[in-house]
């Protein structure tokens, strides 16, 4: 039985039972700001509105219900993401070799505090980190023997759900601020196997000082231990502009920086390579290239070698 059968069977047994479920649907767009040049070209977001709902309620180990999302797929490939549906396409390859030496540090950093958390960042706004952010969380989560937490922790501009055609929903700043807010009740799972999503959640004025938290390190915790398979990826602001960033960094295992080919200026990428001296294995990706073979756009930096 599908999931669109389930949820159907569901709502008619509570509807037989006197109850009936509020609809819970959004129409949101996929429109992403940057791609590397061999992606397909962003979509106008007037013109790719669609209704994606929850669709699903499913138990987890707690016993409480996580949510289930359907993306997309075919409109997610139409933006020029890599999907489970297109594993041989030139953008699956390339995130092949991005993602390679990334599970090799997690391998051998294994057992040592924060070895799965997996940041993703850049210097500026614009260049890039949201779409690797999600291409890589997919990527990652098409290993035969590794699940994915993809989290929106850009939580002044989020754009992780926005991405992948979702509504808005409670995530990471309802976990810090509201006790009675579980795991359980912000997660999303998704029909990407393997894939799960933490929303950044409602917008509060205090993000910084609740990233750097005792209640962030205790989730950070929680989160990464809970699983031994799990790796838990974070879409972060950019480095420069706020300061967020910069705390989340250091309680990372490796941090990935975005930079946009012949736009982000050397000093510029000093300047953010500097506020990530505190974490040891920083990698840089170069995007948006013109022309190049698979690969050649990435490349490994130890704050040491500088």
């Amino acid at each position: 039985m599908s999931i669109v059968e389930q949820a159907v069977r569901r709502l008619e047994e509570l509807r037989r039972s006197g109850i009936e479920p509020p609809a819970r649907t959004g129409r949101v767009p996929v429109a992403p700001q940057s791609a590397p040049a061999h992606a397909a070209p962003a979509q106008d977001e007037a013109a790719t509105p669609r209704q994606v709902p929850y669709v699903q309620s499913e138990p987890s180990e707690s016993g409480k219900a996580s949510r289930t999302v359907n993306i997309d797929l075919g409109a997610l490939a139409a933006a020029g993401y890599l999907t489970p549906e297109t594993p041989r396409a030139r953008i699956a390859d390339e995130f092949r070799v991005v993602k390679r030496p990334l599970l090799s540090r997690i391998e051998a950093s294994a057992g040592r505090p924060g070895s799965n958390l997996l940041m993703v960042s850049s210097s500026l706004p614009g260049e890039g980190k949201t779409f690797v952010s999600v291409n890589l969380a997919i990527s990652l989560a098409m290993e035969l023997d590794k699940t994915v937490l993809l989290v929106d922790a850009d939580v002044s501009r989020p754009s992780v759900l926005k991405r992948l055609g979702l509504p808005q929903a409670p995530g990471l700043l309802d976990l810090l601020t509201d006790p009675a807010v579980g795991v359980s009740d912000v997660l999303l799972r998704t029909n990407i196997p393997k894939l799960s999503l933490l929303p950044a959640g409602r917008q509060h004025g205090r993000a910084t000082e609740l990233l750097a938290s005792e209640a962030m390190r205790r989730l950070l915790d929680e989160l990464s231990n809970r699983y031994a398979d799990r790796i838990l990826l974070f879409d972060s602001p950019p480095l420069l502009p706020s300061t967020e960033s910069r705390v989340l960094a250091t309680r990372m295992g490796q941090v990935v920086l975005v930079v946009e080919a012949e736009q982000t200026s050397q000093k510029t990428l000093e300047q953010a390579l500097a506020t990530l001296e505190q974490c040891p294995d920083v990698s840089l990706l170069l995007n948006k290239i013109s022309r190049s073979e698979v690969g050649s756009y990435y490349g490994y930096y130890a704050p040491d070698e500088a």
